[in-house]
């Protein structure tokens, strides 16, 4: 069945928004078709060569939909139901997942390397991230969908498979905000507005937001941020000031640059916790000299999607959702067709906007 979607040719070109062929669900196999799809800054670094991806390939990795058809063995969804799609499936048996780590699963991209589909003329085309979100229907392993609890906007929960996992994650997972600490968070983007929810949502007292620009004051502010600094030499120095000179007790960093991790661990106070979310390329080489690391006493890590569970993870987002806690459309800044793709990346190259959401 032929279906249209937004295609990498290769590594570096512009996304093309063309048809394909998606075959029929396999065994183990179900079929969504797409009632939205976010754009995140991870397909922009699958698209650049930032993230390694086989292409030609189908992007889109964070989306929701309405199930239309399933496979031989499925049994935990069924035509019409409504999921979240899940980029990052753990197998279950490998030694990151028998620690209880899943979101470090060694085997959670294998899928990627497969066939999706097929171009007009026969060319293989492999799904980006899994799922190949960016496209009316998609088909995908199983294990990467997971039934929509009730009470979320099928539209609105696409931005739960990625953006809202990683930044409520990082507040509750990584860094483990408690009640009346300060947070910084870097980067206002997607995953750091979610981010300055989740800070919220902790309870925690102040909550800094830093971005490039000043564009971005509104949005980080009805997200909860009580305070906002437009990113410069001196960011940490004004952060330590708003905190009586100490920093923050937790540095969240969502952009993945260089600068802005070091700001942000020096944003830190002395025995606080700095984590780091954005996913940068190689050649950002942060530096920290032996004596920093023993005076300061801060933790410095690394967060991969949130270190959350999605499984686990989902019902919980769900009730702070139906709650009022969470507004997942305060994630979003335009929303957009699949034409609109290849000008929300370039949007994202020139550091406009938050998130774009791609409604089919």
């Amino acid at each position: 069945m032929a279906v249209r979607a937004a295609v990498l040719p290769a590594i570096g070109a512009p996304l093309e928004i063309t048809g394909i062929e998606l075959p029929d669900p396999g065994p183990g196999q179900v079929r969504v078709r797409l009632a939205a799809a976010g754009v995140c800054h991870s397909d922009l670094s699958l698209a650049n060569g930032t993230m390694r991806v086989p292409v030609p390939a189908v992007l889109g990795h964070e989306g929701a939909g309405t199930v239309v058809a399933v496979g031989e063995g499925v049994t935990h969804v069924a035509p019409g139901a409504s999921v979240v799609l899940n980029w990052a499936p753990s197998c279950g048996t490998c030694h990151a997942c028998e620690l209880g780590e899943v979101w470090l699963c060694a085997n959670a991209l294998n899928g990627a390397a497969g066939v999706h589909a097929r171009t007009a003329d026969g060319t293989d085309l492999h799904p980006g991230l899994n799922v190949a979100a960016f496209a009316e229907e998609t088909v995908v392993a199983a294990s990467c969908v997971l039934p929509l609890p009730q009470g979320v906007p099928l539209v609105d929960a696409a931005l739960l498979g990625c953006a809202v996992l990683t930044g409520y994650g990082a507040v509750h997972h990584s860094a483990k905000v408690r009640p009346g600490e300060t947070v910084a968070v870097f980067g206002v983007g997607g995953v750091g507005l979610a981010t300055l929810q989740s800070a919220r949502i902790a309870g925690a007292s102040r909550i800094v937001a830093v971005d490039v620009s000043p564009g971005k004051e509104e949005l980080a502010r009805a997200a909860g941020a009580t305070d906002y600094v437009l990113a410069s030499d001196t960011t940490a120095r004004e952060i330590r000031a708003l905190t009586g000179k100490q920093g923050v007790d937790v540095s969240v960093e969502c952009a993945g640059r260089a600068v802005s991790i070091r700001a942000a661990w020096e944003s830190t106070r002395r025995g606080g916790r700095t984590t780091v979310v954005g996913i940068g390329g190689k050649d950002e080489q942060v530096t920290f000299n032996a004596l920093e690391l023993f005076h300061w006493g801060r933790t410095l890590s690394g967060c991969v999607y949130g270190n959350s569970d999605p499984a686990r993870d989902l019902p919980v987002l769900a009730a702070h959702v139906r709650e009022g806690r969470l507004d997942l459309t305060r994630l979003v800044t335009e929303r957009i067709t699949l034409e609109g793709i290849p000008a929300a990346f370039d949007n994202m190259l020139a550091g406009k906007g938050g998130r774009a959401l791609v409604v089919f």
